[in-house]
């Protein structure tokens, strides 16, 4: 899970389930108890433990974040819709 995601073109549902399996790592609950729709603030993530998910996010994407990314794209849904456009974007 830690590898880089290689394709030029990433789905929604593949952000998501990257994005629901690492906070539910973090919480030690199941993906399936993490909504997309939920507010990230929601979660109980501290400030380091949010830096630390958007530094593997980036790792794993392979390019930088806006840092008003997780403030404009607040719920797992919206993030992946907006990592989907930049990434496509990025590959064009």
């Amino acid at each position: 899970m830690t590898e880089q995601a290689t394709t030029a073109s990433l789905s929604v549902e593949e952000v998501e389930n990257w994005l629901r399996e690492k906070i539910a790592y973090k919480l030690s609950v199941e993906p399936a108890e993490v909504s997309v729709d939920d507010f990230f603030d929601s979660f109980g993530l501290d400030s380091t433990e949010a830096l630390v998910l958007a530094g593997e996010l980036e790792s794993w994407l392979g390019f930088e974040l806006e840092t008003t990314a997780l403030w404009y794209h607040p719920t797992i849904a919206e993030l992946a819709k907006y990592i989907v456009v930049e990434k496509d974007r990025l590959a064009a």
